[in-house]
């Protein structure tokens, strides 16, 4: 898979998470710290029904744009749910969970970019 699918499926995984209202999104590139995976998308939600929506906005968004969820886990409890996409591993954390698990300081080399709203609107010249 090219860099271009790559970057794609980041982006819809983002776009699915900002459009279910998920707090602080964060892009890892693991890509020279790790072999679980390339790049991991973090995000925050206020509550477990929360969490679950943003899930699962992801998942239908990622099988709209032709991609697949390889594993899920947590949904059940929906603390902490994983969705293992391949090269990118999708994270969403109840906020009080995320502190916990912190995996922001686990790979604190890792460059990292802050997703927003302003991340995908094109620049109009």
């Amino acid at each position: 898979m090219g860099t271009s699918a790559v970057n794609k499926k980041i982006e819809i995984i983002s776009r699915a998470a900002l459009a279910k209202k998920a707090n602080d999104i964060l892009v890892v590139d693991l890509r020279k710290f790790a072999t679980i995976c390339d790049y991991f998308v973090i995000a925050g939600g206020d509550s477990t029904i929360h969490i679950d929506a943003i899930a699962q906005a992801i998942e239908k968004d990622l099988s709209k744009g032709g991609f697949r969820v390889y594993h899920r886990e947590g949904r059940k409890e929906a603390l902490w749910i994983l969705l293992d996409c391949g090269n990118v591993v999708a994270h969403i954390f109840y906020n009080k969970t995320r502190g916990f698990y912190n995996l922001e300081k686990i790979w604190h080399d890792a460059p990292r970019k802050r997703i927003s709203e302003n991340t995908f609107r094109q620049k109009k010249v």
